[in-house]
């Protein structure tokens, strides 16, 4: 069992006052909250250890290093890598898709196909696109039911010989639905394929091990675990990773340079040019410690009854309706009030200092789907309470009563 109150605790924005109303913070899909645990290494780095890694023989040049590296392993261990080599430091998500489709510009061809699905966020369809347009490869799409579930006989039907590259997320950001990812890997290797995971949504809430999904890449941002902003991991195994030509020249992914040619520096180096977040991704490693000092079993168990609790109470609304509402769901609620635009919804209740998101959440195919302009989500963290869901239901049936 989780001491909740111990916990948020060392979460100092918590116990602040939004529009004079105690914060109830509902927005961790878009960014967790950072204990003071994390904040304080960000701190001690600039004041102990501030130093450019890699390059300098003097001493805080090496402490920095160290610590650099100390925390990819870290990371290693946290996914179960198989090296650490195949661990890279990225500034997110995004980046992490983009480096991967930039490398397999110089592999697909015209008549190559490309899967994603309908549940993906922007970030892991307008990379795919771009790489398609590029290169003449085709975009394919696994569709979702009407729970928002991924229609896996339909993505059999789509895999063929053609298929080189499928890509899907996790944990849908906008519905909380988790895919079922290591049967879509599974599948996609019998054809040959290679897998890109996105883990952006599906780190705060588990422990990915990469060796038992078998993905060829996973990448997810450090912000949504409680780390900081502009932090990110691209895992990739080291096969593919060698295939793959670098993202960015510069300094750092180099090996030799002369003006007639030049040789790359050995894995992870060159993928990484130029000064990285340092500070950034040492704390990382501090915020994976610290999720796992609370435990990834205890995070699940308590978001799932936070989930299950928020649902049932949500639903004594009249008119409510919840969007993603299939089997396997992280902890995260997403609806509508019959007549009512989300925004407005999400307006009135800043009022009364309950923060969700509310629009298209970056998945524009999902609301097209749902023929919505978006929806309001609340997305839940070990530091929530059910009593702050409370306040967030009698905040949300003040505002129907306003706008009705």
């Amino acid at each position: 069992m989780l001491d909740i109150q111990k916990i948020r605790a060392e979460f100092p924005i918590l116990s602040q006052k939004v529009n004079g109303k105690p914060l109830v913070y509902f927005d961790n899909g878009a960014t967790s909250q950072k204990p003071q645990l994390v904040i304080d290494a960000e701190v001690k780095y600039y004041q102990e250890i501030n130093a450019n890694i890699h390059r300098g023989v003097h001493t805080l040049s090496q402490l920095a290093t160290d610590a650099y590296e100390v925390s990819r392993g870290k990371v290693q261990q946290h996914i179960n890598a198989k090296f650490a080599h195949e661990v890279l430091f990225t500034s997110g998500t995004t980046f992490g898709i983009n480096l991967v489709t930039n490398g397999f510009a110089s592999i697909l061809k015209p008549g190559d196909e490309v899967i994603v699905s309908s549940l993906e966020h922007h970030s892991n369809i307008v990379p795919w696109q771009m790489l398609c347009e590029k290169t003449g490869a085709t975009l394919k799409v696994i569709p979702m039911n009407e729970d928002g579930e991924l229609m896996m006989e339909a993505f059999d039907a789509l895999l063929s010989e053609k298929t080189k590259v499928v890509t899907v997320n996790h944990i849908s950001n906008a519905l909380g639905i988790i895919n079922p990812v290591k049967d879509i890997i599974a599948k996609a290797h019998a054809v040959g394929a290679a897998v890109l995971i996105d883990g952006a949504q599906a780190v705060p809430h588990l422990k990915p091990d990469v060796q038992d999904l078998d993905c060829d890449f996973y990448a997810f941002s450090g912000h949504k675990m409680c780390g900081p902003t502009g932090t990110g991991i691209l895992y990739g195994k080291e096969e593919w990773l060698n295939k793959l030509p670098p993202y960015q020249g510069g300094g750092e992914m180099i090996k030799e340079v002369t003006f007639e040619k030049t040789t790359y520096a050995d894995l992870p180096h060159k993928f990484e040019a130029g000064t990285p977040n340092i500070a950034g991704g040492i704390v990382l490693g501090t915020a994976i410690d610290y999720l796992n000092s609370v435990g990834f079993e205890n995070i699940q168990q308590y978001e799932n009854e936070l989930l299950e609790y928020a649902t049932k109470r949500l639903l004594e609304i009249e008119g409510l309706r919840i969007y993603g509402t299939g089997k396997n769901k992280a902890s995260v609620v997403s609806f509508n009030i019959d007549g009512i635009h989300p925004y407005d919804i999400g307006s009135i209740i800043d009022k009364l200092g309950i923060a969700v998101r509310t629009g298209h959440h970056c998945a524009q195919p999902i609301m097209t789907f749902f023929c919505i302009p978006g929806t309001i989500r609340a997305s839940f963290s070990f530091y929530n309470t059910k009593e702050e869901i409370d306040q967030m239901v009698d905040a949300v049936k003040k505002a129907q009563t306003m706008l009705s």
